[in-house]
């Protein structure tokens, strides 16, 4: 009689670290790393109801929530401190919050708009990969780092987010250069870029009320037609990236845009207008 062999678990044994992990891409990839056996999932956010309300959903044996505005470094510093505290050491770290501004053109931008978003998009992610760098280094068994870039930090953009084009060129800059750093420790530093999808944070941005119409907004952007990028979509590279499929690969944009990239003169972040 064949003995069926076990599914294996891509992460069992592992503790995770996942910022904007209350929502949107965060949120799919939690759920992911639950199933895929981590052994505890920390969800870091502001949406302080959400993040519990998910954590809670997924199971407290298997992930938990903590406040954390990554702006602030102190905040940064405190919740790897606590998690490297409560589970004895840190495996992965999603450093995947971020935000959007509205109307940023180049001609007219507000330099105090783009301050804040970078504390969030760039300094933020500096600091989650310092932090959750030094606490790998600490417990001497490398590790893997996963940044949130976008394909707008691929490319120009004339459609008034200058400032967000700019900050994921960042994000893409600091997984280089930590990859070449970090690889003597055995800490692989990779990002995913993501095309335009039906997050709580784009539909917002762009004032759409239900994910259906966003969704057919954002089939325009893609070649790879009858498929709609969703959030599982990028939590599935995400999870490749933080597992030991990807052990040698760090420095790495895993583009996830279903070849927009390669359309010839597209330029717009959501679809052809």
């Amino acid at each position: 009689m064949e003995v069926a062999t076990p599914i294996s678990k891509k992460l069992e044994g592992k503790v995770a670290i996942i910022t904007g992990g209350a929502s949107g891409i965060g949120e799919a990839t939690a759920r992911l790393f639950a199933n895929e056996g981590a052994r505890m999932v920390v969800i870091a956010d502001i949406q302080d109801m959400l993040g519990q309300s998910v954590a809670s959903s997924i199971g407290t044996h298997h992930c938990t929530y903590i406040h954390c505005d990554v702006s602030d470094e102190n905040q940064v510093k405190s919740m790897v401190e606590s998690t490297v505290k409560s589970y004895g050491h840190l495996d992965i770290m999603f450093s995947n919050a971020g935000t959007i501004n509205r109307n940023q053109p180049l001609l007219d931008l507000d330099l105090s708009l783009m301050d804040r978003l970078f504390a969030i998009n760039v300094r933020g992610m500096v600091a989650c990969v310092k932090h959750a760098a030094r606490a790998m280094v600490e417990g001497g068994k490398g590790g893997s780092i996963v940044c949130t870039a976008s394909v707008a930090g691929k490319r120009g953009s004339d459609d008034g987010m200058q400032d967000y084009v700019i900050s994921k060129n960042a994000v893409v800059g600091l997984v280089r250069t930590g990859s070449c750093e970090l690889g003597k420790y055995g800490i692989r530093v990779n990002c995913v870029s993501p095309s335009a999808l039906a997050t709580p944070l784009l539909m917002e941005f762009f004032g759409m009320k239900d994910k259906e119409s966003a969704e057919e907004a954002i089939l325009g952007n893609s070649s790879l037609k009858g498929t709609v990028l969703k959030v599982n979509h990028v939590a599935d590279a995400v999870l490749f990236l933080a597992s030991n499929q990807s052990a040698f690969v760090t420095g790495h944009d895993l583009v996830v845009d279903g070849g927009l990239l390669c359309r010839v003169g597209s330029n717009k972040f959501l679809g052809e207008k």
